[in-house]
C-alpha cells in the first residue's frame, strides 16, 4: 500500500499594515490546516488575544465565521484549508483583526517547501517588532501609545503606563516564547 505524501509546507510572512518601522513574523505551517487554525497561528505569532472578529480576504472573496446579517459572503473558515486557496509562491492576501481597530496583515506566500522530518509544525523562523496591545486605536492610536509611554511628561504617560502593565518595549520579540505558544495550537 502507498503512504500518503505529506503536505507542503507553506512558508508565510505576515506583515502588520500601515506601521513603521515593520512589525512582521515568518511563519511555516502544514498547507493541510483550515484558514481557522491559520487564525489562531496568526493571534500566537503575532502576540493578539483572540479578542475581537476577524476574516482573511483572498481574491475578494472573504473568509471567516459566517454572519447572516453580513453584507457580503462570508465563506466559513473551518471548512477551507489553506492549500485549498488559489495560492502560488509570491501571491498575497490579508487578514484583518479587530474590525473597530482595523489592523491589516499582509500575508505573502514566501515559498511552498518540503516538510522536514525532524521539524514540528506550524514554526515561526522569524520576527521583528512588538504586536500593537489591544485594543489601543489602531494605527493612529498605537502611534499616540508610543508618544505617551515614551515622554514621562506627557499628561498621559503614567495613566498609559497603568494600562500597558507597568512597561512596553515596541522593539520585544521573542521568537522562543512565540514558539511556545505555537506548541499549544499544533
Amino acid at each position: 500500500m502507498k503512504e500518503a505524501k505529506p503536505a507542503d509546507i507553506y512558508q508565510l510572512k505576515i506583515t502588520l499594515q500601515d506601521i513603521r518601522p515593520p512589525i512582521w513574523r515568518r511563519v511555516q505551517v502544514s498547507s493541510d490546516v483550515t484558514l481557522a487554525k491559520l487564525h489562531r497561528i496568526i493571534q500566537e505569532v503575532m502576540g493578539w488575544f483572540d479578542s475581537h472578529l476577524h476574516q482573511f480576504i483572498v481574491d475578494r472573496a472573504y473568509y471567516g465565521t459566517p454572519d447572516s446579517e453580513a453584507s457580503y459572503e462570508i465563506r466559513n473558515e473551518k471548512k477551507v484549508k489553506l492549500s485549498e486557496l488559489p495560492l502560488k509562491p509570491k501571491a498575497k492576501f490579508l487578514y484583518e483583526y479587530d474590525f473597530g481597530d482595523g489592523w491589516e496583515h499582509k500575508i505573502l506566500l514566501e515559498d511552498i517547501l518540503q516538510p522536514k522530518p525532524d521539524v514540528r509544525y506550524p514554526v515561526c523562523i522569524g520576527g521583528e517588532r512588538a504586536c500593537p496591545p489591544e485594543d489601543c486605536g489602531g494605527v493612529p492610536g498605537y502611534a499616540d501609545f508610543l508618544e505617551a509611554i515614551r515622554n514621562p511628561d506627557h499628561e498621559e504617560h503614567e495613566e498609559t503606563l497603568e494600562w500597558i502593565g507597568g512597561e512596553f518595549d515596541p522593539e520585544a520579540f521573542d521568537l522562543e516564547a512565540v514558539n511556545l505558544g505555537l506548541r499549544r495550537i499544533r
